[in-house]
């Protein structure tokens, strides 16, 4: 498990994350999969119980991941902005986060979907992807090279992380 950890951190981490911290959460992710007791007792500073809803390696995934990797929010001009502030300021968007401030969920997240894909030409645009179960935030997402999607997709679902692209997952619950 622990390369397939690897790889998928690997790949949502993609210019965010340095080889040596994607090493450690994978060693650390496949560890806690493998022993959560184990892990648990020789790492009593984690705050983690069996009340929550996901599994310990996989709690160990999303809470190492940095904000500029994982983008948490409560509302889609929220998510924007972060997802913003984690380029460079020589990116330009068209779009501002407050545009999204009075429009419904779709049509938000259509916008800011069109414009992530306008980035990162040689990676065939970024595509947004709900990852893993929501805690504390409305809005849980990563962001991927489209070219990477499909080996994204089939990792997390190898290690048991729920991912999906965000904006087909909401355009299904709107229309259900």
């Amino acid at each position: 498990m622990k390369n397939q950890l690897l790889e998928l951190i690997s790949l949502i981490g993609a210019g965010c994350l340095r080889e040596e911290d994607i090493e450690r959460i994978a060693e650390e992710a496949s560890q806690a999969y493998a022993d959560p007791a184990g892990f648990l007792a020789a790492n009593p500073d984690i705050n983690y119980d069996d009340s929550f809803p996901i599994p310990l390696g996989e709690w160990i995934v999303v809470g190492s991941l940095p904000e500029t990797v994982l983008f948490q929010a409560d509302s889609y001009p929220e998510l924007f902005q972060h997802i913003v502030d984690s380029f460079d300021k020589s990116i330009a968007f068209t779009l501002k986060p407050k545009q999204l401030a009075k429009t419904e969920p779709l049509t938000a997240l259509n916008r800011i979907q069109v414009q992530m894909s306008a980035l990162n030409k040689e990676a065939g645009g970024y595509v947004l992807l709900n990852f893993s179960q929501l805690l504390d935030d409305e809005l849980q997402m990563v962001m991927v090279g489209q070219n990477d999607l499909p080996r994204v997709l089939e990792l997390s679902e190898q290690v048991g992380i729920a991912a999906a692209p965000a904006l087909e997952a909401l355009r299904v619950a709107v229309h259900v």
